[in-house]
C-alpha cells in the first residue's frame, strides 16, 4: 500500500477505540498495521447495534475503527504468546497500547524490555488520566472524559444542563494526538537512531482542545460555561430559526456584520449592535431581532442570499445527508473496500490527502482494505514473520 509510511511497520496492541483509531490513521497512510487481538476479540466487535451481516453479528463500531489493517489472535498472557509478541516487537517500528497502566509490566513487557527488543522501537501509550500523577492508574472511557475535562460543562443548551459530544471525542482526538506523536517520533528517529516513547490520554486529548476557551480561565479569570448553539466570543454566530427550520450563520467581523444587518433590514449602527462586544452584551435581543426578519423565508432562501454576499453559512445536515453530500464525496472522505463477508461497503475515509506537484496524485493510500475478520492473518502474519526473521531484517537483542 502506497503512502508517506510505506515501510513502517505498526504492532498495533490497543482495542476498543482510542488506540484502534491512531493504529488507523497511520495505516491510512500507508504502515502495515497487525492488530493483536486476544483469542476473544477486540470487545469493541460487540460493540452495537447497529450490527450487520448475514448473522447479524458484525459491528459497524469496529468497522469503524480497523481498516487497513491484519487481525492475529494472541494470548499475551501465555508463555508461548508472549513470546511471539517479543519477536514481532523485534520486527516493528511502532508498538500502540491502550492498557491501564501497569499491564504491560505484569505481561512481562515494560518499556526497558520493549527497547532492549528494539532500541528503534516508537511507542505510543494511550490511558485515561495519564500514566502518572495522583489518578494516573484511573481507568477511563470517553464520556468519563468528557465530564471530567470540562468539556460538558461547555457543551449544551445551559449551565445546568451538560450535555456529551455526539462523538466519542476524546477517544478520537487521543489516537489523532497520538498519531502525530508517533510521526514526530519517526522523524526524530532519523537523526537519533533510537525510538521513544509517546504518551497521551483522553484527559489530554480534552485539556488540550479547550483553546480560548482555556485562556478565558488562565489569563481572563473567567469560567465558560455552556451557551447552546451560539459562541462563547463572537456574536452573531450560531444557530437561527427561521420560516422552514434551522440554519447558521457565522459573522466574525465588522464588514459581515453590515453585510447581515442590511440583508436582515437591522441598523449596524445602532449602539447595542456597532461592535462585537456591544452585540455580545444585547446577544438575546439580537438574535430575536434576526430571527423575527429569517421567518420571512426558508433556509434555501437564505443560504442563497447569505452565499452571494460571502457570509459563512450553512444547513444542519443528518448523517445520511453528509455522505450523500456531493461535497464530502470529492474530497473522498468515503472509500469503498470489499468485505469478505458483508461485500463491497463504503467506510468514513482518511481526513488527509497527499498530491503530488501536479496534483496527479490525489489521496493516500490509492486503496483500502476492510476491517480483518478475527485472527484472519494468523497464518500470513507468521510467514511474514519467519520471512523477515531469516533474512536478518529487523532489529536483535
Amino acid at each position: 500500500m502506497e503512502g508517506p509510511l510505506s515501510g513502517i511497520v505498526v504492532l498495533d496492541l490497543s482495542r476498543a477505540l482510542a488506540g484502534p483509531h491512531g493504529a488507523q490513521m497511520l495505516g491510512d497512510l500507508g504502515a502495515h498495521v497487525i492488530k493483536v487481538e486476544h483469542p476473544s476479540g477486540d470487545e469493541s466487535r460487540g460493540w452495537g447495534p447497529p450490527f450487520v451481516g448475514p448473522d447479524q453479528d458484525i459491528s459497524t463500531y469496529f468497522l469503524a475503527a480497523n481498516r487497513n489493517k491484519r487481525s492475529i489472535t494472541v494470548d499475551m498472557k501465555s508463555d508461548e504468546g508472549r513470546g511471539l509478541i517479543e519477536r514481532l516487537v523485534r520486527q516493528s517500528d511502532v508498538l500502540i497500547e491502550n492498557f491501564r497502566t501497569g499491564v504491560l509490566d505484569r505481561l512481562g513487557l515494560p518499556v526497558s524490555r520493549l527497547h532492549e527488543l528494539n532500541p528503534r522501537l516508537v511507542i505510543l501509550s494511550i490511558t485515561g488520566f495519564g500514566h502518572d500523577g495522583p489518578e494516573g492508574g484511573r481507568p477511563g472511557y470517553d464520556q468519563i472524559a468528557q465530564g471530567e475535562a470540562g468539556l460538558m460543562s461547555l457543551t449544551g443548551p445551559s449551565p445546568d444542563e451538560p450535555y456529551r459530544v455526539g462523538a466519542s471525542i476524546a477517544d478520537l482526538l487521543a489516537g489523532i494526538h497520538g498519531a502525530y506523536g508517533v510521526v514526530a517520533a519517526l522523524y526524530e528517529r532519523e537523526r537519533t537512531g533510537r525510538g521513544r516513547v509517546v504518551r497521551t490520554s483522553l484527559l489530554a486529548s480534552m485539556v488540550g482542545v479547550h483553546s480560548y476557551h482555556g485562556t478565558a480561565w488562565t489569563v481572563g479569570g473567567k469560567v465558560p460555561r455552556a451557551g447552546g448553539n451560539h459562541h462563547a466570543s463572537i456574536t452573531p454566530y450560531g444557530a437561527f430559526r427561521c420560516a422552514d427550520g434551522m440554519i447558521q450563520i457565522a459573522v466574525a467581523n465588522e464588514g459581515q456584520w453590515r453585510k447581515v444587518a442590511d440583508l436582515l433590514d437591522i441598523d449596524p449602527e445602532t449602539t447595542k449592535y456597532a461592535t462585537n462586544m456591544d452585540r455580545f452584551a444585547h446577544r438575546d435581543e439580537l438574535i430575536a431581532d434576526m430571527e423575527k426578519s429569517l421567518a420571512a423565508h426558508g433556509r434555501a432562501h437564505w443560504l442563497a442570499a447569505l452565499g452571494e454576499l460571502g457570509v459563512p453559512a450553512g444547513a444542519i445536515r443528518s448523517i445520511d445527508e453528509v455522505y450523500a453530500w456531493d461535497q464530502v464525496r470529492s474530497q473522498g472522505l468515503l472509500v469503498t473496500v470489499d468485505h469478505p463477508v458483508l461485500g463491497p461497503i463504503e467506510l468514513p475515509g482518511p481526513p488527509l490527502r497527499f498530491e503530488t506537484p501536479d496534483h496527479t496524485r490525489a489521496g493516500v493510500p490509492r486503496s483500502h482494505t476492510p476491517p480483518p475478520a478475527l485472527g484472519q492473518d494468523n497464518d500470513a502474519v507468521l510467514e511474514w514473520l519467519r520471512e523477515r526473521e531469516q533474512a536478518g531484517e529487523g532489529n536483535q537483542e
